[in-house]
């Protein structure tokens, strides 16, 4: 495999394709999203990694700053921006309660998700799958993005369920107005 990432080593998907600079996704406020895990630009912990590097896919704890009035839902969205693909992999999504505060580590768990929190599909299932990315590719950004929406999240356009619905089209059929957002990035490379 350190043969694979050294031929992938500049193959990125960058942020041209993430959540953050979708247009249907921008909002007039930042938000401050904290983890007691790691700092913005600082090493995941294993424990948050994948299980076939040697971690335990618990997700990190997350803070953020107070919410604009009138959010009625908050979408999370964890995308890996340094896959060898055309466009950021997401590692997670989920919809979140605003009333229910900071979540806990391992709050994104598909077995048994944190209060207030809603699981949706992400690239591989439900639930938040931690970083594991290729071996010598380099390191991978994995960024944790938060979206303060004025009004909830029930269906796409197309009238799916937003639990059945592809990352890609949830985040292109998100209509509801953005009212603050903010990230939070961790690091990790084999």
């Amino acid at each position: 495999m350190t043969l694979l990432g050294r031929l992938l080593k500049n193959r990125k998907a960058g942020e041209t394709h993430a959540a953050w600079l979708r247009p249907n996704l921008q909002g007039p406020d930042l938000l401050t999203v904290t983890s007691a895990d790691f700092g913005d630009g600082g090493t995941m912990p294993l424990v948050q990694c994948a299980k076939h590097v040697g971690g335990a896919d618990v997700s990190p704890g997350l803070a953020w700053g107070p919410l604009p009035a009138g959010t009625a839902q908050l979408l999370l969205v964890v995308e890996d921006i340094d896959v060898p693909l055309a466009k950021p992999v997401v590692h997670c999504a989920a919809l979140l309660d605003p009333g229910a505060g900071p979540l806990e580590p391992g709050a994104l768990a598909k077995d048994r998700p944190g209060p207030g929190v809603r699981l949706l599909r992400s690239f591989v299932g439900r639930g938040y799958r931690g970083p594991g990315p290729i071996k010598g590719h380099g390191p991978h950004r994995y960024v944790f993005q938060l979206f303060a929406l004025a009004a909830p999240l029930d269906g796409t356009p197309g009238g799916a369920p937003v639990e059945r619905t592809r990352p890609g089209a949830l985040l292109s059929g998100v209509t509801a107005p953005v009212l603050a957002r903010g990230r939070l990035t961790g690091v990790y490379e084999r």
